[in-house]
């Protein structure tokens, strides 16, 4: 349950914020630095995240998570008490720093604590737990900045906050730990700029800057550089904060693309398909977390089961390829979706890639975790994650450049220049820019962007496509930890899988 709370802290935050901020920029201003809100915390959450695994496994898991609750109610708090957005963009890259460690805690203590065997009906919960911070938190954003006020928006994590520090404290036993190495600081602060630069350049490539403007090629080049520099301080580090010797295992880089992979759909298919549904089939902005409910509740409900079988059987090699089958399915009938879709159709759409996430979400970190010894548990969560975490980046960011590229072509197809200047650069109209246009213009609008979704889920479909192509070669090591079947009186007990 505490678990299960902290969880919850990370994942919700970010949900609610996005309902509180058109509230929070009519009080502070600042509309220009908006994005950074957003991007400060992301950014701190990936770049904190392989350094906080990797101080677990060296220092000890408790302390560590323990410390990384403390750090994200501390930025929730100062975030509350902003006066202005500079203040509020620095603490909500404290506020970041922490979530980095709640994300990578959670997974590793269920795989400090629970037996590879035993671990799917785990993080199949956690992932119901991801499910509800998505349906429910923008119902919750929206109600508290009506009724209490946007600075609610960060102090409501203070309450759970704490029911989450008592109980880890209380009830949550784990080895301590003590190593004479030395934190690897270089590698970390190479890892940071690395992580730094990609996020940036798949954050502002094509909105802030221009693709081929100098800014974003020199994020690229910093990143490559320090990427490579990275690597080489890896092998010279006595402890390095992402041991490149966990690479080794074919299972692990499998499930590291996969991972990737998966994060660029489900991102992507998060961001787009409420804007679908409300610039075409007229839905309602203020219920976004209850549009994406098919999606939500058949990721939540199949990663339930396939835990629920994956603990029985010991058998998980099925999971990843059923869940890249359907992923790809799913997103070529998204893409297929236009003005006369009806919400019916699309939430079948929907609930076919909901479907194909949930084989996917959990067996990813379970079978990175059971390819790795225990020592590193820590880094082996924190790198599944980050890379899920990267893949959303750059499937935001590369589906963003396609959707707004279509959506300004089909509008100059239709209206010529005129149509072009009516979406401005964005191509995302709020609701009440949409009800303000003429018919005919608001018409073209819906018909650019129902092209610019099937362009995006076309793209997602064939990255989809990778990530099915690589589950078949996933191999199926026995789970550690598994429990002896039970003796009978006609038959002997079947042996172990522990390895």
């Amino acid at each position: 349950m505490a678990l299960m709370i902290a969880m919850l802290l990370a994942m919700l935050d970010n949900m609610i914020i996005g309902t509180a901020m058109p509230t929070i920029v009519g009080e502070l201003g600042g509309l220009a630095h908006l994005s950074w809100v957003v991007t400060a915390y992301t950014l701190a959450t990936a770049a904190s995240t392989p350094i906080w695994g990797k101080i677990g496994d060296m220092y000890g898991r408790k302390g560590a998570f323990l410390a990384s609750i403390v750090i994200f109610l501390i930025g929730s708090a100062l975030s509350g008490m902003a006066q202005d957005m500079g203040q509020l963009i620095g603490f909500r890259a404290v506020q970041g720093l922490g979530a980095g460690g709640l994300m990578v805690g959670v997974m590793a203590i269920i795989g400090d604590l629970i037996p590879p065997r035993e671990r799917g009906k785990y993080q199949g919960m956690m992932a119901g737990v991801m499910a509800l911070a998505m349906i429910g938190g923008p119902l919750v954003g929206g109600t508290i900045t009506d009724h209490m006020g946007w600075r609610w928006s960060f102090y409501i994590n203070l309450p759970l906050g704490a029911v989450a520090l008592a109980m880890v404290s209380a009830v949550l036993h784990l080895p301590k730990k003590t190593v004479k190495a030395k934190i690897d600081y270089l590698g970390a602060a190479l890892l940071t700029v690395a992580i730094t630069s990609t996020v940036l350049v798949t954050t502002w490539g094509g909105t802030e800057y221009a693709w081929g403007s100098a800014e974003i090629i020199g994020l690229i080049v910093l990143g490559v550089v320090s990427t490579g520099a990275f690597l080489y301080a890896e092998t010279r580090a006595a402890e390095p904060v992402m041991p490149l010797h966990i690479f080794r295992s074919r299972n692990f880089t499998l499930m590291s693309v996969i991972g990737f992979l998966t994060g660029f759909a489900m991102f992507g298919g998060v961001l787009y398909l409420p804007l679908f549904q409300q610039s075409v089939q007229g839905a309602s902005a203020t219920n976004s977390g209850l549009l994406l409910l098919p999606m939500l509740l058949s990721m939540m409900a199949v990663s339930l089961v396939a835990g629920r079988i994956t603990t029985s059987s010991g058998k998980y090699k099925v999971f990843p390829i059923a869940g890249g089958a359907l992923m790809v399915v799913g997103m070529f009938l998204l893409a297929q979706m236009d003005t006369g879709t009806s919400r019916l159709v699309s939430g079948i759409y929907m609930a076919v890639l909901g479907a194909g996430l949930g084989f996917l979400m959990q067996v990813t970190m379970l079978v990175a975790q059971n390819s790795v010894e225990m020592k590193d548990m820590g880094v082996a969560s924190s790198s599944a994650t980050l890379f899920r975490t990267l893949g959303g980046s750059f499937g935001v960011a590369l589906m963003g450049s396609l959707f707004t590229t279509q959506v300004q072509a089909t509008m100059t197809d239709r209206l010529g220049a005129a149509g072009s200047d009516a979406t401005g650069a964005s191509a995302q109209l709020d609701a009440a820019s949409l009800a303000r246009l003429p018919e005919g213009v608001r018409a073209a609008y819906q018909h650019a962007v129902a092209d610019g979704t099937h362009a995006a889920f076309l793209l997602a479909a064939v990255v989809a496509v990778l990530g099915f192509a690589a589950a078949w070669f996933v191999k199926e090591v026995p789970l550690r930890g598994a429990a002896p079947q039970p003796a009978s009186s006609d038959r002997h007990p079947e042996p172990s899988l522990t390895t």
